[in-house]
């Protein structure tokens, strides 16, 4: 049985790509909750396919490891800003952190918001320079780097003596120099006990819990997890669950699980400091209070900060409606939306005038692209808008959310980022020159600026830029911005496209399908190399005479299609376009299809 003293519950944060889930691979492996013959893949717990994919960390999950009769709870958290609520919330099972710094790029923007979570919360940080075996690493400045931003987002005299450990997550190793390394994680693990509290619980008192993450099992139902903060739980105890909003209603208990390695194991009982599992309370949101029904108490309900992007989705509308998806009707669509509102605090689900449309709020692109690609894998068809700010007005005064973003170029480079950036409103604050001789400019920039940006960047930079933001509040509105450069390839008709028609279409742009892609008026069907649309018949085909041959299509040559991802499409979209979404394809299309009606709605908006 375990006691709040023989416990740890710590977090591991960091920017993307900073090694954390690696770094978690290390600490399953060592601590031997594998078979010596067993077969274990990278990013253990990058079990979602889109993590996989794209190699980051979307989903925070909790694992636990045993180390000299020590349990030690470990939650993997994302790195990306976009789903930072999903730190936010994972902080308050946490007691102490892990914060992973690149020993070659140290602290970045969203170390910073991570971090400051933490901090906020009054935890210890525990500082693991990671990747210390990289070519151009260097510790030392990455180490001051750190402290500064500790003191910058105002750590305590406490907080800011952390400790600090070398690692490279890739080989297991650890230490307390850069240059001498032992070959495991033993280091790390010491550090961990003997810096990092135990839960600071009451085993003894009346039962209460709040409800910090939920999953969802075909045969279990919602399964209900977060850290139990006093008391114990066990198996078809009487609970009484207080909504952070709506009145208490009496729920039981099924199972208890607590982790181990990667899975869950089912006991009797659970106590105070451990991070739990409980299934067969019913419908649970986060936030939410579990507690014993004699001594009724709830905490308080988890903050998250508000969304600063929305876009509208609803019923797929296009001629092509209903023939790939499962799921079409605006009420599996609002079903589903409600659900992942349910289970993401930092998503909001609007119901709007039309009942075949819903208002979506998230915290970037990124969350929302996120959400449609794993809804489009699940059967669902549907279209959304252009993603748009959300504004706000303080004393009369409109304001508007901004952010720090900071690009890394080369130095032959440094012009075309200025010069972009001045478009869209930027103010340069900080400009570096870095030992490799790239350049990484610090801006801030209102985030109606940065829709779309990114691709417009890698393409002046020839792919060079790496680029990150994070949200740093709202400002008074910077005025207009202009921010589409080229207009659209509009199809003419319907029907199927053409060798002969895409041969003189790509004269006018880049296009994006490909001959015998079926189309229909309105349609996108590529780039204009002009600031305006074009309307262009891409089913068009060439007249058969007794010297030309059908077969004489064959002979002309297309350049390559520009083959768009979801996230792509968001970014180039108009604000008189919509993305229709399939679960086999996603097509870009105008909101008006017809020429007619285009010139209509644009008469009387003007």
């Amino acid at each position: 049985m375990y006691t709040p003293e023989n416990i740890r519950n710590i977090a591991i944060i960091a920017h993307v790509d900073h090694g954390k889930t690696t770094l978690v691979d290390a600490m399953l492996k060592q601590s031997r909750i594998f078979r010596e013959n067993q077969q274990v893949e990278e990013r253990i717990l990058d079990s979602n396919d889109l993590e996989r994919e794209r190699g980051i960390t979307i989903l925070s999950k909790n694992t636990a490891i045993q180390y000299k009769g020590v349990k030690i709870n470990i939650v993997d958290t994302p790195g990306h800003a976009d789903f930072g609520g999903e730190v936010e919330r994972v902080m308050n099972m946490v007691d102490g952190v892990l914060l992973l710094v690149d020993a070659v790029e140290g602290p970045m923007p969203q170390t910073k918001f991570v971090l400051r979570q933490a901090l906020e919360r009054g935890h210890k940080a525990i500082v693991v320079v990671n990747k210390i075996d990289r070519e151009n690493a260097r510790p030392e400045e990455v180490v001051n780097k750190t402290f500064d931003l500790f003191v910058d987002l105002g750590a305590t005299d406490e907080q800011c003596d952390f400790p600090i450990l070398y690692a490279s997550g890739l080989t297991g190793a650890s230490g307390f120099e850069p240059d001498q390394l032992t070959p495991t994680m033993e280091p790390l693990f010491e550090t961990i006990l003997s810096y990092l509290p135990s839960p600071d619980v009451d085993d003894q008192g009346y039962t209460q819990m709040q409800a910090t993450l939920l999953g969802y099992d075909e045969y279990k139902g919602q399964i209900v997890i977060g850290r139990l903060n006093r008391g114990t739980i066990r198996r078809n105890q009487s609970l009484l669950l207080i909504p952070a909003e709506g009145e208490p209603k009496a729920v039981k208990a099924g199972q208890v699980f607590t982790h181990e390695g990667l899975k869950r194991v089912e006991v009797e009982e659970a106590h105070a400091g451990d991070i739990i599992a409980l299934t067969g309370l019913g419908k649970v949101g986060i936030g939410d209070t579990i507690t014993d029904p004699a001594h009724p108490e709830s905490l308080p309900p988890i903050k998250v900060e508000e969304p600063t992007l929305r876009m509208m989705i609803g019923i797929n509308t296009s001629p092509f409606a209903g023939q790939d998806g499962k799921f079409l009707t605006s009420r599996k669509i609002r079903e589903r939306l409600m659900r992942e509102s349910e289970k993401d605090v930092a998503l909001r689900v609007e119901d709007t005038d039309s009942a075949d449309n819903f208002l979506v709020s998230g915290r970037g692109e990124l969350h929302l692209g996120i959400l449609i690609e794993n809804m489009r894998r699940e059967g669902y068809e549907f279209q959304v808008s252009k993603p748009e700010v959300i504004f706000k007005e303080v004393d009369g005064q409109l304001m508007e959310p901004v952010e720090q973003v900071e690009i890394e170029v080369s130095s032959e480079q440094q012009g075309t980022v200025v010069e972009l950036l001045g478009k869209r409103k930027g103010r340069l604050l900080d400009m570096t020159v870095l030992d490799s001789g790239n350049i990484r400019f610090t801006y801030q920039v209102p985030s109606r600026g940065l829709l779309g940006f990114r691709l417009q960047l890698l393409t002046a930079t020839r792919g060079e830029a790496i680029m990150n933001t994070l949200f740093t509040g709202y400002e008074p509105y910077a005025g207009e911005i202009e921010t589409h450069e080229f207009g659209s390839l509009i199809a003419w008709e319907s029907g199927t496209a053409t060798t002969y028609a895409l041969h003189s279409a790509q004269e006018r742009g880049q296009l994006y399908i490909t001959p015998g892609t079926e189309v229909y008026e309105g349609m996108v069907v590529g780039q204009h190399i002009r600031e305006n649309d074009l309307e262009v018949n891409v089913c068009k085909k060439k007249h058969l005479t007794s010297i030309r041959r059908a077969t004489a299509e064959e002979a002309l040559r297309l350049d390559a299609p520009r083959r768009l991802s979801i996230d792509d499409a968001l970014e180039l979209m108009k604000d008189d376009e919509l993305l229709e979404v399939t679960p086999k394809t996603f097509r870009l299309r105008k909101k008006y299809l017809s020429k007619n009606e285009r010139a209509r709605h644009a008469k009387q908006k003007k």
